[in-house]
């Protein structure tokens, strides 16, 4: 399961999604914290009702996925390697038809900018950042998933 950033304070939603908001996104992390902080912006998501931080959120979110997404093309860095070599490959928690990190986060842009275009009914974009909050956690436990022979 992906762990979320701790967030200092974390006592109120408001306070939460403002510490988020300010959250600074190096252009250092890697494919593990990336898929971190888009679990981090999806729960808030899925709690807010504020318009205005619904979609600072999916630009945060936006902005992160474009980033995994840039990470996918490049090689794993060592410390990476490492913690997904394996002797056997355990059974993967996608579908083989998923079996593909760059075309799950496509899925998860295209969820994210159908909530950014904030023309669907209120019902509908609940329901859809609830789909993205359950494929943002899919794509988190399937980027950790061990596949490298040793």
């Amino acid at each position: 399961m992906a762990t979320i950033p701790t967030l200092a304070n974390p006592q109120s939603t408001d306070s939460i999604t403002s510490q988020l908001l300010d959250l600074p996104i190096p252009s250092t992390l890697d494919l593990f914290e990336l898929t971190d902080c888009c679990c981090a912006f999806v729960n808030v998501l899925l709690e807010t009702h504020d318009k205005a931080e619904r979609l600072a959120l999916c630009g945060r979110l936006a902005f992160n996925l474009d980033e995994l997404k840039n990470r996918c093309d490049e090689d794993l860095p060592p410390h990476l390697v490492e913690r997904l070599s394996t002797a056997l490959p355990a059974q993967s928690c996608v579908p083989d038809c998923w079996q593909d990190t760059a075309m799950l986060v496509g899925y998860a842009q295209a969820l994210n900018q159908a909530l950014l275009s904030q023309t669907l009914a209120n019902a509908v974009s609940q329901e859809l950042a609830g789909l993205l909050h359950d494929l943002i956690y899919l794509l988190a436990d399937f980027v950790r998933e061990p596949y490298l022979p040793r």
